[in-house]
């Protein structure tokens, strides 16, 4: 039998414990949105079809490379999918503010599953041809940024405002777990005998998750009033961005962090050179880090001055990627890469929702599609920056200059644009559609 001078300290003791479990459950992952069934099915749908989405995206440059021996042609990858991206990001976001976006995002879905099967086709002919292989990239591109500007857009309508930093912290975790399954699997198969064939076969095959979700999603049509899908709603889109110094300020910083700072088209020569030619730890170690980040998130969606919060993480970023381009151990170099995808989530999910609940529903397709061309196309033009670099000097020189560059850019640009630096949710409101 329990001493009655003991219950006055265990009842201490368990008001102690509940305050550290209420604690720890406000640093975990916000989970309410997945009680959301729409939202659920659509996180399942692309968390499954990105794990092999990621075989491809690894597949691709690391097979350009076999074939060509050159860090330039994996940079090609990159400019390949950089003009569609923009242009049909652009032009599907427009799309996405004037149709059903269920219907939308379910045909674009399907053309870049036809894309796959056909990068599986010219492997199993062993085609040997890498302009074909650069052409596949092309379709590809644009119909994955069709998609993305239709899914982006879906998301704040079926979830409600607050509980959009949780679905998108959600979202980019679940994305980050396909980004480290997905390359750790590819660099076994691309070891393999006719691994670039598996990879686009599994690929294919993970995507009908994707195509499923799209099918369960409700009838999405514009709200408001009719929207037009032609180039003056692009030019309008572009309009409400530019005199919005929040928004700009949003894409700049991106921008920056993936131009500048991205060292994804110098794995393949780096592994080669330094680590035996074992890149799949290379392409997911950034992944690891957003999703250990994800999983300790519970504080983001409490950070009110988010473009300062933005400002810091990017800073990060380019410093962790700086750090480790000069780490000669592999191990060192993955930890370095995680941090810096730490600090890529946190910077992921302010971004996307600062677009999201900053803008009108009338203009979130076109802002989504300028997201995806920016968010896409930047690690891109990065690749394409990266390698050229690479190729001029060597790809140390590549690496480390370029996350040097993104810190002083970032830092100096935040602190330039006041209203982005004071910007506190608190206080901040949809904008208008008209300035």
């Amino acid at each position: 039998m329990s001493d009655p001078a003991d219950v006055p300290e265990q009842a201490a003791e368990l008001r102690s414990l509940s305050r550290l479990r209420g604690h720890l459950g406000r640093q975990t992952l916000d989970t309410r949105p997945l009680h959301i069934a729409p939202f659920r099915r659509l996180l399942i749908g692309q968390g499954t079809s990105y794990i092999g989405s990621m075989l491809t995206q690894v597949a691709v440059p690391v097979q350009v490379y076999a074939l060509t021996r050159s860090s330039l042609y994996v940079g090609y990858v990159g400019l390949a999918g950089l003009l569609p991206i923009v242009v049909f990001g652009l032009y599907g976001g427009a799309i996405a503010d004037a149709v059903d976006r269920r219907v939308l995002y379910l045909w674009s879905s399907l053309g870049g599953w036809a894309v796959t099967l056909a990068l599986l086709l010219q492997t199993l002919l062993d085609a040997r041809n890498v302009w074909l292989i650069l052409a596949l990239v092309v379709v590809q591109s644009g119909m994955f940024a069709v998609a993305s500007s239709a899914r982006g857009a879906i998301i704040p309508r079926i979830v409600p405002v607050e509980l959009v930093p949780s679905a998108n912290t959600l979202n980019f975790t679940v994305g980050n777990v396909g980004q480290v399954v997905g390359p750790l699997i590819a660099g076994v198969l691309v070891s393999l005998d006719h691994g670039f064939a598996y990879a686009y076969a599994i690929d294919a095959i993970l995507f009908t998750a994707a195509l499923f979700s799209a099918f369960r999603l409700p009838s999405l049509p514009p709200q408001g009033a009719p929207q037009r899908a032609d180039m003056r709603a692009v030019a309008e889109g572009l309009r409400f961005i530019a005199v919005r110094p929040v928004l700009l300020m949003s894409f700049v910083v991106d921008i920056t962090a993936m131009v500048l700072a991205m060292p994804r088209s110098l794995f393949p020569a780096v592994a080669d050179d330094r680590f035996g030619g074992n890149v799949g730890p290379l392409y997911a170690a950034i992944a690891i880090g957003a999703v250990l980040a994800g999983l300790s998130s519970g504080w983001i969606g409490r950070v009110r001055r988010q473009g300062r919060a933005l400002v810091f993480a990017i800073a990060g970023w380019g410093a962790a990627v700086a750090l480790s381009g000069l780490a000669h151990q592999l191990w060192l170099v993955v930890a370095l890469l995680a941090l810096a995808g730490a600090f890529d989530l946190v910077s992921a999910v302010y971004r996307q929702t600062i677009l999201q609940t900053y803008a009108p529903d009338e203009m979130r397709g076109r802002m989504q599609g300028v997201f995806i061309a920016v968010v896409a196309g930047g690690p891109r033009l990065g690749d394409v920056r990266a390698g050229t670099t690479a190729a001029l000097t060597n790809p140390t020189v590549s690496w480390v200059a370029g996350g040097v560059a993104c810190i002083l850019v970032v830092v100096v640009a935040g602190l330039i644009v006041r209203p982005f630096w004071r910007y506190d949710t608190r206080t901040a409101h949809p904008a208008p559609a008209s300035p």
